[in-house]
Formats: structure tokens, sequence, C-alpha cells
């Protein structure tokens, strides 16, 4: 294993396992917040006993999540230094308005954590909103600093160096608001139903547990409506990457001649010795229809670029394939649940239909592995598109077999730790029953009325 492709797999680890982290960080102290608004409305037991929890689920995971979120801003000095001695000037703004809002979540998070008796209820879920708006502006001013990695712009180039920062322009880059907007959209979604999927799963068990009841009914709601919003956000975000990287486009719709009226294909797998998508279905136009609203656009295909510039064609297509998948079972489910409703049945009345969300809990966090390898890796071989190759950004440290093991191991004992922690948070959720006269309160069972 050479050193570049061992610093490649460090990162892809790294931003693998800090991923989940940080979607639940973003998603999670809306549920909770919403719980509370409930508990203040109705004083329902139930919501407040369902806010305390995920409180401290949220408290947890952002612990974990600021431990491999450090592990990985080491590993952008570290790992890739000639990137960030390039481009820090131009994407430091994002950056550190990431830590504002990183701290800002923290400090409001221990007043949420601690501060029950102690602050009004009004201010104690004004200070849940401000960790739920901190930890959704956290995750886009990341994502933005990727999306200039995607269409660099705020900068002219003289003899190879940047000059004339704008970091203002930097930040509006083309490709940011889509992919903030898609990023932030799964991040709902795959905690939504991941949330969702646990408590139906419990459901199966205790039919009559309100506190299951009421917590897949909040979950379910945020992860359906934004299931249902993502493939919007991803037409958004096809059109972007059609317009600025034609050639991602090319590589994750498996499309190796440039031609008009290109087809959509659905599953296949690329043979890139002959140059075909072998086993596709094809929907004629539909790939130029999508791409650009325009049924006979032409669509560049991979031939447009000299072959070391194509990125690994299977493993983008494949990637981005199971992405889709994931993204419309979900919307699925989702249309599912929305007709439940429409026809006045509730959620935890159709047992095919909790079975149907626990299955899914694990499709949001595939979709988003996924979702980044096809950004990611369909970007190579540049680490800034079109200006840096990722060949030169790499530290020319030698040994970095070393830290990559040391770095993996951390990460599996924070997930076997987390997974602990979890696991005994599931298991000592409380009962909470409507009254009946006739049955009595047994041990971590709440009855209300």
């Amino acid at each position: 294993m050479d050193d570049l492709l061992a610093a490649r797999l460090q990162m892809a680890i790294s931003l693998a396992f800090h991923i989940i982290f940080a979607v639940i960080g973003i998603a999670m102290p809306l549920m909770m917040v919403i719980a509370e608004w409930f508990w203040l409305r109705t004083g329902e037991e139930a919501y407040l006993m369902l806010t305390k929890r995920w409180a401290k689920g949220t408290a947890i995971l952002f612990a974990v999540g600021a431990v491999s979120g450090t592990v990985l801003s080491f590993e952008l000095g570290l790992l890739w230094p000639n990137f960030m001695g390039w481009a820090g000037s131009i994407i430091g703004m994002p950056f550190s308005l990431e830590g504002f809002a990183f701290f800002t979540e923290a400090i409001f998070l221990g007043i949420y954590l601690y501060g029950w008796q102690r602050v009004s209820p009004r201010m104690h879920i004004l200070a849940g909103v401000l960790i739920a708006l901190s930890g959704a502006a956290s995750g886009i001013f990341v994502v933005i600093a990727n999306a200039w990695m995607n269409t660099p712009t705020g900068f002219r180039l003289a003899e190879g160096r940047p000059v004339d920062i704008d970091p203002i322009a930097a930040m509006l880059n083309p490709a940011a608001f889509s992919q903030a907007l898609h990023m932030i959209l799964a991040a709902y979604a795959a905690t939504g139903f991941a949330v969702a999927g646990i408590h139906a799963f419990l459901l199966l068990r205790d039919h009559r547990n309100l506190f299951h009841r009421r917590a897949l009914s909040i979950a379910l709601v945020i992860g359906g409506i934004t299931a249902i919003l993502q493939p919007l956000s991803g037409d958004i975000l096809a059109r972007t990457v059609a317009r600025n990287q034609p050639v991602k486009l090319a590589a994750f719709e498996g499309q190796f001649r440039t031609e008009s009226g290109a087809p959509l294909r659905i599953g296949g797998i690329p043979d890139v010795e002959a140059g075909i998508t072998r086993y596709a279905l094809e929907i004629p136009y539909g790939l130029s229809l999508l791409a650009f609203h325009d049924p006979r656009a032409t669509v560049k295909g991979l031939d447009a670029v000299p072959r070391d510039q194509w990125p690994p064609v299977k493993v983008v297509h494949i990637a981005f394939q199971i992405m889709v998948a994931a993204g419309f079972a979900m919307m699925g489910v989702a249309l599912w649940g929305g007709w439940l409703l429409w026809r006045q049945r509730a959620f935890f009345d159709s047992p095919w239909f909790l079975r149907a969300v626990t299955a899914a809990t694990p499709l949001g966090f595939i979709a988003i592995e996924a979702g980044w390898i096809v950004t990611e890796v369909g970007r190579q071989p540049w680490i800034i598109y079109g200006i840096m190759r990722t060949a030169e950004a790499v530290t020319p440290m030698p040994g970095l077999k070393i830290p990559f093991i040391m770095f993996t191991l951390l990460y599996l004992f924070l997930a076997t730790v987390v997974t602990w922690l979890l696991l005994h948070q599931v298991r000592e959720s409380p009962r909470v029953v409507e009254s009946n006269p006739q049955e009595q309160p047994r041990d971590n069972e709440y009855i209300t009325t």
C-alpha cells in the first residue's frame, strides 16, 4: 500500500465514521425540540420522557462526533499539507464559521442538559432551537467548503498560485447551495428513518407503549417529508454537476460516449475496457431530460477527456445506484405512511408498515455513505477540480500505514463504546401506557390519563 493510497483510505474511513455523527447532530436536536414543544402544549408525560431520552442520546453522539471531527481536522493538515497551504486562505472562512457554530451548539447543549428547573420553559426550548440551528449551520459550512473543491471560485490563478482571493465568492460557489440542500435533507431523512425504525421495531413487541408511538410519529414525519423532498434536491444537484463537472456526471451515469438524447441508465455494470455499461435498463432521452430539461440535449461522455482524468467509473456508478435505490425506497415508505394518514389510520396500527419502517432503518445512512463516495471518488483524480490533483496534495512523509492503523483502531473503539451506550439507552426505554383501572404498572412503566 503506497502513501497516497494510505492517506486516501485513512481520510475515507475517518469521513465515513464522522459523517454518521455529523448528520445525527444536525437532525436529532430538531426532533428533541419538537418533542419538548408537544410536552409544553399537551403536558403529556411521554413527550417529556422522550425529550430527555433524545437529549441524552444527542449528548453522547455529540461528544463522539467532537472527537472524530478533531481527528479529521488534524488529518487535513497532516495528510494534505499542500492542499491546505494552497487553499487554506480561500476556504478558511467556512471552516472558521463551522467552528463558531460548533462551539455555539456545545454551549447551548450544556444549557439544555443542565437547565431543567434552572431556566424558564421558554428559555429552555429556545436553547434547544439554537442547538438545532447551530448544528445545521455547522453541517452547511463544511459542505460549502467541499462544494468549493468541486467548483472552485473566488480567486484568480497567477503562475499556478491563487491571487485576488475573495472568500465570500468562494463560499458562494456554484455547487454550494445544491450540495448543502441535498446534504441537510439527507441528514434529516437518514436520522428520522433510523430513529423511526428503532421505535417501530419496539412497537412490534409492545404495541401499547405511548413512548414509542410518540417517538415514531415525530421521527417518521421528519424523515418522511425530507425523503420525499430529497429527489427534488437531487435533481438540482445533478444539473449543477452536469454544468460544472460533466466527467463526474458521465461516471455515475455510466455514460462513455458524448451523445445527444442520452438515455438514463438504471443499474448495470460499467465495462471500462469496452466503453459500455452492461445489463442496464435504459430509458431513452432520460439523462438529457433530467440533466438539462431537454430530451435532445448533448451530454458529455467520458470520451470528452483523456483517460488519465477518468475517475474509477465502476465504483462511482455502483455507489450512485445504491444511493438512488436507498433514497427511493425511503420515499416509498414515506408515501405509504402518508397514504395511511390520508386514510385516517395511525402508523402503528399497521404491522406491515412497522416492519417496512424497521427494514428501512439503515437506508438513510447507506445512501449518505454511498453519496459521499460518488462526490469524492467522482472528483478524482482532482482534489481541487481541474486545478490540483490528489497526488500533488498528499504529504511527502513516509510511513502513513502506522497512523492509518492507529486511527482505524480508535474509530473501532469509539464505535464499540457508542453502540454499547445507545443499546443501553434503548433497553432502558420507559413504558408509558394509557390508564386502565384493571392494570397495575410494572417496573419502568408509567400510567397516563
